[in-house]
Order: structure tokens, then sequence, then C-alpha cells
């Protein structure tokens, strides 16, 4: 069995029904005749001529009649839709990122007591750890170290590591 794919530019192809009518064209020719056929029905002076139904019937059929026309490959229909939807959208986008409507509420913890607990457990430093003033103190001797190299590096999930490597001066 042999598959081929259809592009997409193929599928919003519109068929014809009658000649070059569509069936977009086709449904508002036909529509005016069910409309005017009900308001005669309904209407008073019910199933009997009057001109106010004759005038609302011939104005409902020129409408549709112009709806259907075609400009570029697009009835006037979908073009007045097109243009309605753009005037009508709003014209300022206010939005605030501080908002605290449908976030979730988190329960403030303190860093510190979540590392003492992931120390002991793992023996490991969360990321979230605070260095001791000692490895402070060395970190700040090896940022003043004009030989240091310090770089950046930036994780797939957003993280940063620093890297702080001393290059050795042979003497």
């Amino acid at each position: 069995m042999k598959v081929t794919v259809v592009p997409a530019q193929v599928t919003t192809v519109e068929d014809r029904i009658a000649g070059t009518l569509g069936l977009s064209q086709v449904l508002l020719l036909v529509a005016p005749i069910f409309l005017g056929a009900a308001l005669y029905a309904v209407l008073p002076p019910n199933l009997h001529v009057a001109i106010y139904k004759l005038v609302v019937i011939i104005v409902l059929a020129l409408t549709c009649s112009l709806l259907a026309i075609r400009i570029k490959g697009k009835i006037v229909l979908f073009w007045l839709v097109v243009v309605l939807s753009y005037n009508l959208r709003p014209r300022y986008y206010l939005y605030n990122k501080n908002s605290l409507l449908h976030r979730e509420q988190y329960q403030l913890v303190s860093a510190l007591e979540t590392e003492t607990d992931e120390e002991t457990e793992t023996g490991e430093r969360s990321p979230l750890a605070r260095l001791s003033v000692a490895d402070t103190a060395r970190v700040h001797a090896f940022l003043d170290n004009p030989a240091a190299n310090l770089t950046f590096e930036n994780t797939k999930k957003g993280g940063l590591y620093v890297r702080i490597t001393e290059i050795k001066e042979q003497s």
C-alpha cells in the first residue's frame, strides 16, 4: 500500500458545488429562500402578502448575495469577519506578572532548616547551603587573585555554576 503525505496547502482548497460556487456561497444564496418562507408564514398577516414582508425578503436576498461575492479567493462574508475581529479586539493589553491570581500558595520554609536536614542525611551540601566564614574568606582570596580564572556556566535547567580556577605562576 502506497502512503503519500498531503501538504497543508492542499487541504485548504474549497470544493466547488455548482460551477464556480463553493459550499458557503451556495448556502448564502439559498438562505434567503428559506428565511423568506419562514417570515412569510410567521409574520402577520399569516400566509398573506404584505409590502413590508416583500421589502424584508428583498433586503435579505440582496445582503446575502452581496456577502457571497468572491474577492481575491475569499467571499465577502469571510473578509467581513476578519475586519470585524480585528476592529473588535482590545486596544490595550494589560498584564501584571506580579498578580497573585491563579498562583499556588507555598508556605515559606527557611533555607537553614532544609540545609541542616539534607546535610545530615546525605553528607553533601545542598545547592542552597551557605558557606562558612572560612570558606567565604577563601573564596574572596581567590577572587582577589589576578591569576584566578572565574567562569560562569548556565545549566539546561537554569542553574548557575561558578568555577574559580587558579593558575599557578612558575617562578
